[in-house]
């Protein structure tokens, strides 16, 4: 058993990865389109025999790359990554979604638990810590950088 690497047209990934699944094939287990891998998909299989039946029907899928890969090798598209990964305090950010849509801010504290941050709206003439999600802030400008 062994996971495979299976190229594909671009952004078809995951109709390749979907098709792949929906044959109910007893010897593949699972198969992954990670976002951040363009043109490729990743299965996990018995064999790349069975791999090559299955692919010779689904549109969009080219070939499988020889050799297989190590659960090592892609275990980490299987964690998500923390929307707050990346940002410090100090940062100045843009919040880009929610009431203040727009606003520029300066990053007062990072909740990573809850993927949350604190931050401080520049424009108020009172400063007022305003809490949103990791995902409704842009960084615009670091201190660290």
């Amino acid at each position: 058993m062994g996971i495979y690497a299976v190229k594909t047209t671009a952004s078809q990934e995951r109709t390749v990865a979907d098709m792949i699944i929906n044959r109910e094939e007893p010897e593949i287990h699972a198969a992954l389109a990670p976002d951040s891998l363009t043109s490729y998909v990743m299965v996990e299989a018995e064999g790349n025999a069975v791999l090559n039946r299955v692919l010779e029907d689904i549109p969009h899928a080219r070939s499988i790359v020889p050799g297989t890969s190590d659960i090592s090798e892609v275990e980490h598209f299987l964690s998500p990554k923390p929307d707050v990964e990346g940002i410090a305090e100090g940062d100045i950010v843009e919040l880009i979604a929610g009431p203040f849509k727009g606003e520029k801010a300066q990053v007062q504290r990072i909740d990573e638990g809850k993927d949350q941050v604190t931050v401080e709206l520049y424009e108020a003439t009172v400063p007022i810590p305003v809490t949103v999600r990791g995902d409704q802030i842009r960084v615009l400008d670091s201190d660290e950088r």
